[in-house]
């Protein structure tokens, strides 16, 4: 190495960051028709089933098109952002080792904790917002006020955000021949328990299934989404309450992913 080449300064940290970021978003650019696929198969055939076919024969109301949607635009964000945090984490500690690259960068190893999971929600919001349109294209009287929106978008950044703390922790606690099952037992209670196809508060006849479902970050996302499209037409939690777990969600498990991401990334 050159005294030259010794005396260049190292970049900031700051503009390391958003060259990593940048370079994942480059990546996922190559990759937008599958992480596209990956994010809408499933809760596309869930809106058409529940909010289009099941109302068409007549066993859904007519205005259950109306409550499935924000559910499925919280769902698609928060798991989302779980998914492309965690599994991505899984592979780089394990099978890739691209982690040890990361970790070369000129960032604290909590940054680079950082990084990972605000690329899993920046793509976890992508996946949620891309539901708006096709979920009002698909279901039949379904109409969301312009001025909703801006608070949607919030919404679903805060949600995704909270989606990829949860997935910081499955990504640096599970082993990684156990993640596919992990992932298997976890995803299905989680996106039902998450209040996305029910509003929270029509549980009260059902308590013990309403103390479980208040327990998932998720169902703070639909309810919050809930109250800002349809404020007059169906009960919700307060706006203010869905907002306040969300970021104690985002807090409590985003400072234990980061932990874990620094105990392996140390081991």
């Amino acid at each position: 190495m050159t005294a030259a080449t010794v005396a260049q300064p190292q970049p900031g940290q700051a503009r390391a960051f958003f060259a990593v970021l940048g370079r994942d978003f480059f990546v996922t650019g190559r990759e937008l028709l599958p992480f596209l696929a990956q994010m809408l198969i499933q809760p596309l055939f869930l809106l058409f089933i529940f909010g289009k076919v099941l109302s068409q024969i007549g066993y859904a109301g007519a205005g259950y098109a109306q409550i499935l949607l924000p559910g499925m635009v919280a769902m698609n964000a928060f798991t989302g952002a779980l998914q492309n945090t965690a599994l991505p984490l899984v592979l780089d500690f394990s099978v890739t080792r691209e982690i040890e690259d990361r970790l070369l960068a000129p960032l604290s190893i909590r940054l680079v904790a950082v990084e990972k999971m605000l690329f899993g929600a920046i793509r976890g919001i992508i996946a949620g917002l891309v539901m708006i349109p096709i979920g009002l294209l698909i279901l039949d009287g379904v109409r969301w006020s312009p001025a909703a929106l801006p608070g949607v978008a919030g919404v679903v950044a805060l949600g995704s955000l909270a989606g990829a703390a949860v997935g910081m922790v499955l990504g640096t606690i599970v082993p990684p021949r156990h993640i596919n099952l992990v992932f298997t037992i976890l995803l299905v209670p989680l996106i039902f328990t998450g209040s996305g196809q029910f509003p929270w508060l029509s549980l009260s006849g059902l308590r013990w299934f309403q103390v479980i479902c208040a327990a998932n970050p998720l169902t703070y996302v639909s309810e919050a989404l809930r109250r800002l499209v349809m404020p007059d037409q169906v009960p919700s939690i307060p706006l203010w309450i869905s907002l306040l777990v969300m970021t104690a969600a985002t807090a409590i498990f985003g400072a234990f992913g980061i932990a874990g991401f620094l105990k392996r990334a140390l081991d």
